[in-house]
């Protein structure tokens, strides 16, 4: 590619990029320090890790994640830029990114612009040259913490003193703040289904898996009454994903049970399942670091089979006995609920998330699952 050594030297030295120092310190007094990425500033969240290879767009913009510092387990970030329709929302919702290497530069085509100007635009600050493998073995073995990340103050006890203003992610009630304030539709309006789609941060690909399959959404906001809902006529509704602790929302609950008493189909993701258990009886409880990525192996106890899942919660439903409530999934790593079924009712829900994006497609079959159990009921 170079004819003289000099030549390569040349380009070199126009690819060198003068790097601000940042420091993430973590709620227990540990210090890493690195590079800038984003915009220069200064950002705070409870800290978590996904172990995903690929689809960090996806990602960022995932509402579960608001409110949190995503640390990546991938070496390489940034390396295939984004695109403007690879969102699964309108915002990326990260607080913050940390990573092992960050690329300003992107090598495919159909991209529209780098990782590093995406963080620019939408203000988002992150630290890069830290090691990732030592942050996420230590978030493993002391559990989730609040954590900050500043590329403007290098000062440790000033960072210290705005890190314990931070409140713990245990008892933020966040999907109000994710999610759409004005009711909207997706879809066909003659489509022979129509599903209500309670948004507590509901990510796109959930809405795409339905309307692919050929129902009509109305997208409500989170603290909808259910006489409103109602009005939409639905054959059944959706409990979406969505950020913070669910242990605080009484007014989901509220409406969740008198969907239950209605006895409407019913599918829960993700925050959706922690609600439907809820609200026949089980406790949520905060996990010590969650479970995040792309390659969580699933049974599903009903068929023997295993799938292999996508997820992204740091809360769960707690094993306990409970005469309603008929446990389907179990997470093989840790044996917690994966999913669940509501006994006399047409309701079930899991706790991973089966539309991808990123990630495997193995659970996919849910969603074919619930249009059948809406047809079902139809007639």
């Amino acid at each position: 590619m170079y004819n003289t050594p000099s030549a390569y030297h040349t380009f070199a030295a126009q690819m060198t990029i003068t790097k601000n120092k940042a420091i993430l310190l973590l709620e227990d007094g540990t210090i890493f320090k690195g590079f800038a990425v984003g915009k220069i500033g200064t950002t705070t969240g409870e800290i978590c890790f996904s172990t995903g290879l690929t689809g960090y767009q996806e990602l960022y913009t995932d509402p579960s994640f608001f409110g949190q510092i995503l640390v990546q387990t991938f070496v390489h970030v940034g390396n295939y830029g984004v695109k403007d329709n690879e969102v699964e929302s309108d915002n990326i919702q990260i607080a913050g990114l940390v990573c092992k290497s960050f690329a300003s530069h992107y090598s495919r085509k159909m991209a529209d612009k780098s990782l590093q100007d995406y963080f620019i635009e939408q203000g988002i600050t992150g630290i890069e040259g830290v090691d990732t493998r030592a942050i996420v073995q230590h978030i493993r073995e002391k559990g989730s913490m609040n954590a900050i990340i500043s590329s403007e103050i290098l000062d440790v006890n000033e960072l210290k003193s705005r890190l314990a203003k931070v409140p713990s992610m245990a008892g933020l009630e966040l999907s109000s703040k994710v999610s759409t304030h004005k009711f909207y539709t997706l879809g066909n309006e003659s489509a022979p289904l129509r599903v209500a789609v309670i948004d507590y941060g509901v990510k796109k690909n959930i809405l795409r898996n339905l309307v692919n399959r050929n129902v009509f959404c109305g997208i409500f906001p989170a603290k909808t009454e259910f006489e409103e809902i109602m009005k939409f006529k639905p054959d059944g509704i959706m409990l979406p994903n969505g950020p913070g602790d669910p242990g605080t929302m009484d007014y989901a609950l509220k409406t969740v049970k008198k969907i239950m008493d209605s006895n409407i189909p019913t599918f829960g993701i993700c925050m959706g399942n922690q609600l439907l258990g809820q609200a026949f009886g089980l406790k949520t409880f905060k996990m010590n670091n969650g479970h995040r990525g792309l390659n969580h192996p699933v049974k599903n106890i009903q068929n023997g089979i295993c799938e292999i899942t996508v997820q992204n919660h740091g809360f769960a439903l707690k094993n306990e006995p409970n005469e309603m409530i008929e446990v389907t999934h179990v997470n093989l790593n840790d044996n917690t609920i994966e999913g669940i079924r509501i006994k006399g009712k047409p309701a079930y829900s899991v706790q991973y998330h089966p539309e991808s994006a990123p990630g495997p497609h193995d659970s996919h079959y849910l969603f074919d699952d619930f249009i059948s159990l809406m047809n079902t009921n139809k007639k």
